[in-house]
């Protein structure tokens, strides 16, 4: 076995174990972690597969913005009493089973799809259009939408300051206690 099959097993692993996890534990601080262990893993995976645009925006935006927000949101809750509320009904478990089963329905269809488009595809594309992608998106992501992009910078850095403040203020997770 080759280095590379034994990287690709071991992330394998890890995304499988942890994306699990995130659905298993009933504490969403470790919920939150499994999850960006599990972004983390994807990224490196794509790395692996050279894919290294789409491991760059998988660690960046998923890894790094996305799950910032997740905590954030987790801040809000008082978490003493929101896994009191939601761990243990036989509704909420219910729920969670037939949500599992939708979900798992939907990839398994996105899989079929995705096997059907590519035995029905026109071919790969060489590296050179490879690359002339990749550069027609960064310079309209840098020129004609860098508005856009810099205003999503500014609402994410508002957001962050919101939440930490209505935390504080209703009770939340770092609230001041006296």
């Amino acid at each position: 076995m080759d280095l590379t099959t034994i990287l690709f097993l071991v992330l394998a692993f890890l995304i499988i174990t942890f994306s699990a996890a995130v659905v298993i534990l009933p504490n969403p601080i470790y919920a939150a972690l499994s999850l960006a262990v599990t972004m983390i893993s994807l990224g490196f995976m794509y790395f692996l597969l050279q894919a290294y645009f789409i491991a760059g925006v998988q660690l960046i935006v998923y890894a790094g913005a996305v799950m910032v927000l997740f905590v954030m949101v987790l801040m809000l809750f008082d978490l003493r009493k929101e896994i009191a509320a939601f761990s243990g009904s036989k509704f909420s478990s219910l729920l969670k089973i037939l949500c599992g089963l939708f979900f798992t329905g939907a990839i398994i269809i996105a899989i079929r799809q995705g096997v059907i488009a590519l035995s029905v595809s026109a071919g790969e594309p060489t590296p050179a259009e490879q690359i002339e992608m990749v550069k027609n998106l960064a310079l309209r992501l840098f020129t004609q939408y860098v508005l856009a992009f810099e205003a999503l910078g500014v609402l994410l850095l508002v957001v962050a300051v919101g939440v930490v403040a209505v935390a504080r203020s209703r009770g939340g997770t770092h609230a001041h206690h006296n």
